[in-house]
């Protein structure tokens, strides 16, 4: 007769997802546990942050004991983008575009300073102040450049975001369609299409107020 497995809570051959029951006793519990263990990552390297990426994935620190060591080169097969490196200006319709053609559920994750906010290029003239003026994300890594132990670290976090969700509440199992994110317009500067009203309005040249005549 099977017990369940919180009767042993110092076992360490029990896994932490199945400890208060040797049965999984929800459906959301069992989705999320595939999911989590199975993440597809698109490797979207920019800069030196994609480095310790590649790290990550080699033998020494092993990313595919959490089962996310498929590095797909489509988004059409991934799941996960991580933005590691320096985003210019000419590269975000790029990033927004292959981000709209990857399947649902799908995850971001910022790796780096200069992915998260511009790092030290931050304010220049062609790079990006954070990936997440454009795109929701999910996890964010700090470092220049993180080393591999804090990209395993997001992982980790990302892992516990997607055992919080619920199939009830999530996105993608709506009867309403997930709108894709615009792809922003490259001209003098990136122009983001869902604040082009905000911009049109800015852009028109405002009313000097008139100087009421001096009295005598």
């Amino acid at each position: 007769m099977s017990q369940p497995f919180d009767q042993f809570p110092n076992d360490p051959s029990v896994p932490p997802e199945l400890s208060n029951n040797v049965f999984i006793s929800t459906i959301d519990k069992f989705y999320n546990w595939g999911r989590k263990r199975s993440m597809w990552p698109m490797m979207f390297g920019l800069a030196c942050c994609a480095i310790e990426m590649i790290c990550v994935a080699a033998g020494r620190y092993d990313l595919e004991r959490f089962g996310a060591g498929l590095m797909r080169p489509s988004p059409r097969q991934a799941d996960l983008m991580i933005v590691s490196g320096t985003v210019t200006k000419k590269m975000v319709p790029t990033i927004v575009r292959l981000y709209n053609q990857m399947p649902e559920p799908k995850y971001v994750l910022s790796m780096g300073a200069c992915a998260t906010s511009g790092g030290p290029f931050k304010e220049g003239y062609n790079v990006v102040s954070g990936i997440d003026k454009f795109l929701p994300v999910d996890v964010y890594i700090p470092g220049c450049p993180p080393k591999p132990e804090a990209l395993l670290h997001g992982f980790l976090k990302l892992f516990e975001k997607i055992e919080s969700q619920s199939i009830r509440d999530v996105a993608w199992y709506r009867k309403t369609a997930i709108e894709a994110v615009p792809v922003p317009i490259l001209g003098p500067d990136l122009i983001d299409v869902r604040r082009a009203a905000e911009i049109l309005e800015l852009s028109k040249p405002q009313a000097e107020p008139v100087a009421e005549p001096a009295k005598a």
